[in-house]
């Protein structure tokens, strides 16, 4: 029986770990990739942006993934102040990942999980118990670790991502000629 799959993908959490390690995603690649290992039934990307109407960089990210095979989640960022009397924008997305991977649950058999957020810990362990497989993907080569220990102990399988670069890094870019 071929497994049904869903990938979860915390994009500010992959983002942070890809850069800290020292390489690009290759979105295009990393669905095919994972595409081999089931039939992919849906694959999240959550994302925070900031809603000034302004232009900003990841929005032609955010467009090839939805026009591409994603499902993207999207929510606008909320400024606070922390305490020190600085601005900070809050980037949790981790409300959302709970609520998608809790309805989709029972329509999948293993999920992929592409963060290290330890708040992600009890929706884990709440699927694991509908009888779903999780791997965790993140890095614990990155100093510090980009993955929260109980998070990793609560999954079935954790996957370093550094030894998926071979296979969803994204090639370099070509150089213009001068």
């Amino acid at each position: 029986m071929t497994d049904r799959i869903a990938l979860f993908i915390d994009g500010a959490d992959l983002h942070n770990t890809v850069k800290s390690l020292g390489f690009e995603v290759d979105f295009r690649r990393l669905l095919s990739e994972f595409g081999k290992h089931g039939r992919l039934v849906r694959a999240y990307f959550y994302t925070v942006v900031k809603d000034d109407g302004e232009y900003t960089s990841t929005r032609p990210l955010i467009d090839w993934l939805d026009y591409n095979g994603y499902a993207v989640r999207s929510k606008p960022a909320r400024e606070h102040d922390d305490g020190e009397g600085r601005r900070r924008i809050k980037r949790n997305v981790g409300v959302e990942i709970a609520v998608d991977a809790l309805e989709i649950a029972r329509r999948i058999d293993h999920a992929f999980l592409f963060s290290g957020d330890g708040d992600l810990r009890a929706v884990v362990e709440a699927i694991r118990r509908m009888g779903v497989r999780v791997t965790v993907i993140s890095s614990i080569r990155t100093k510090p670790p980009m993955i929260a220990d109980e998070l990793r102990r609560q999954a079935d399988v954790f996957l370093e991502l550094d030894s998926l670069r071979p296979l969803i890094e994204r090639p370099p870019h070509p150089i213009a000629p001068e």
